[in-house]
């Protein structure tokens, strides 16, 4: 285990890593924490849910997306795949780069992924299928799962600038997600997680049997992790008081 260094370990004493914090004590205390490592950049702060899915099974995978009501704190860079009327559609809506075959070759031959986002109407998907093992990895391959194969690309794209989020359970079983940074406010970094809780929730595999989240954390990009009370996190999200 790397040595932590001393702002770090001091950050760390603030926890109780034997306690289940409530969704407000938590973000509380990664905000304290951010305060005593003071980064020189603005962390991201980062949500870690433990699932109890096999991702290794097509039934139990766990993918969607979810428009955060604060967005991420940071402009989104986004590209679509399309021609004609619905590429004319696309850059009306605010998208960085639209194109066709172009984008295609530029991604194929230079490995350009300069963006944050990547859409595509469906009739271009077999060209853009092409793409998949440079955009995959990276996690920016268009999926109709993720609302980013769409004819509807101005709704697509108002929602990637605002700050939608994609997530997918990883083979671990965990999904991690941003939920903004470390100078939002309180308020909203908890709108943003109750958003995102309620988005997993609702993409439960109809196979899972028995709890479903295993357990939940938050911390900030480079500081230590707070344990959350993940059954009154999911009551709260689930409710209509957010």
């Amino acid at each position: 285990m790397a040595k932590r260094g001393k702002k770090y370990v001091d950050a760390a004493k603030l926890r109780d890593k034997t306690k289940l914090y409530t969704l407000d004590e938590a973000i509380s205390l990664v905000k304290k924490m951010a305060e005593i490592t003071k980064r020189n950049f603005d962390q991201t702060v980062e949500m870690a849910i433990r699932l109890n899915v096999d991702p290794r099974y097509p039934d139990q995978m766990v993918r969607g997306s979810v428009v955060l009501p604060h967005g991420l704190g940071k402009p989104i860079k986004v590209v679509v795949f399309a021609q004609g009327e619905k590429a004319e559609e696309a850059k009306a809506a605010g998208a960085d780069y639209v194109g066709g075959d172009d984008l295609v070759q530029k991604i194929l031959k230079e490995g350009w992924t300069d963006f944050d986002v990547a859409i595509a109407t469906p009739d271009m998907m077999p060209k853009v299928g092409r793409l998949g093992r440079i955009l995959g990895p990276r996690g920016l391959m268009p999926n109709p799962k993720t609302g980013t194969v769409t004819w509807d690309v101005a709704k697509a794209v108002k929602e990637a600038k605002k700050g939608r989020v994609e997530f997918k359970v990883e083979k671990a079983g965990i999904v991690h997600a941003p939920i903004g940074k470390v100078s939002f406010s309180e308020k909203q970094l908890k709108e943003n997680a109750l958003a995102l809780i309620k988005a997993i929730m609702k993409a439960k595999p109809e196979g899972v049997k028995g709890s479903y989240v295993k357990s939940m954390a938050m911390s900030a990009t480079m500081d230590p992790s707070v344990k959350i009370d993940f059954q009154k996190a999911i009551n709260e999200a689930l409710s209509e008081e957010f």
